[in-house]
């Protein structure tokens, strides 16, 4: 059974004690804090601290048998242009999307899904991360110059929880295949009128079978379609070793995205990745020098997930008619987004290379 895929955006929001202001998570304290009269307060230890993140049973949850406590439901509006799902406040009737800068219209409907069980509270500020998006824009050597000057005093950047699946699973696999030792053959070859004697390289291939085994940790898989997946693969590695249990306290100040992914299709995504690594594993295994699989065997056990929330700054920014968007790594500052050209600037340098070329030419031409 699949579980839905629909989920929102939401926000959390903690009044200031003092001013009754709304506290914002600050990730230089790992703290609250008060933008309108400077109150800080700490976050309190949950009842998991210390303890591990509680991984759930794969079964139980795509045979929708999770305990009720583990799911909620939300209203949400759905971005007409990239799907994103955007949870709005009841006295609001429009607001524009984070992931595209479209305008949403609220449209809304009720959606249950699983709760974050945790997440990467953010170590970057906004500060820091647009100081990290500029410097990648500046590193683009025909990215246009209006567009590096209109993110620098652009607006404000959206700091947005992405949602994840990670998957547990003990594996053990059985593998039939071929294991190749190379060995070289003297031969006379005839090259230019003369005979030479040249080694030539040969395999020689034995049947092989075995067993490899692993246990495989927090495999990551994307829960969602609101962003490219290959901006948000390139800001890994995370650092889940860093993980906190889900409180909405980290949340103050900052959004979070529900997943769009469905549970069977992130395993089916993870269960890919295992795959490529027990092959690879298995060819380690048979050695030699060269190898062939012909069959893999793997048996699953004790297979877990867990809902996790992962910090991204993200910018979307319209410049002359295109949207172009940028994702920062909250922890990290490693950044991907849409790489911009300048037509001018390629021109440019095409002119500039073709000048060269022809001075070079002419130079060879007097010296012959």
């Amino acid at each position: 059974m699949t579980l839905p895929a629909e989920s929102p955006i939401t926000e959390h929001r903690f009044p200031c004690d003092q001013c009754g202001a709304d506290y914002r998570f600050d990730p230089e304290t790992n703290g609250l804090i008060c933008d309108h009269c400077g109150n800080a307060a700490s976050i309190e230890a949950g009842p998991w601290a210390g303890r591990a993140i509680k991984e759930l049973d794969l079964a139980e949850a795509l045979n929708a048998d999770l305990p009720d406590f583990e799911m909620e439901e939300t209203r949400v509006s759905s971005c007409p242009n990239c799907a994103a799902q955007v949870e709005f406040d009841p006295h609001l009737h429009a607001r524009e999307c984070p992931f595209c800068a479209t305008p949403v219209v609220v449209d809304t409907g009720t959606h249950r899904h699983i709760k974050p069980r945790g997440l990467l509270p953010f170590a970057l500020d906004e500060r820091a991360a647009k100081s990290a998006m500029s410097e990648w824009l500046g590193s683009l050597w025909f990215a246009p110059n209006g567009l590096q000057d209109y993110a620098r005093k652009g607006r404000k950047m959206q700091g947005i929880y992405v949602p994840y699946w990670t998957f547990d699973a003990e594996t053990k696999s059985r593998y039939a295949g071929e294991r190749g030792t190379v060995y070289y053959e003297t031969r006379t070859v005839t090259r230019n009128g003369k005979r030479e004697r040249v080694q030539v390289a040969k395999v020689r291939w034995r049947r092989v079978s075995g067993r490899v085994a692993r246990f495989f940790d927090d495999v990551v898989v994307l829960a969602s379609r609101s962003l490219p997946k290959r901006f948000t693969d390139g800001l890994q590695p995370w650092d889940l070793t860093a993980m906190e249990p889900y409180r909405p306290e980290f949340l103050a100040g900052f959004r979070a995205e529900g997943y769009q992914v469905p549970l069977d299709e992130g395993f089916t995504e993870a269960r890919a990745i295992m795959d490529a690594t027990i092959a690879r594993d298995v060819r380690f295994d048979i050695g030699g020098d060269r190898q062939r699989i012909h069959d893999i065997d793997t048996r699953l056990s004790d297979v877990t997930f867990k809902h996790v929330l992962l910090p991204v700054w993200l910018a979307a920014y319209k410049y002359r008619g295109t949207t172009y968007r940028f994702v920062v790594n909250g922890r990290t500052g490693r950044v991907q987004g849409e790489r911009p050209w300048s037509t001018l600037k390629i021109t440019l340098a095409t002119l500039a290379g073709l000048l060269i070329a022809a001075i070079i030419g002419y130079t060879i031409a007097l010296q012959s």
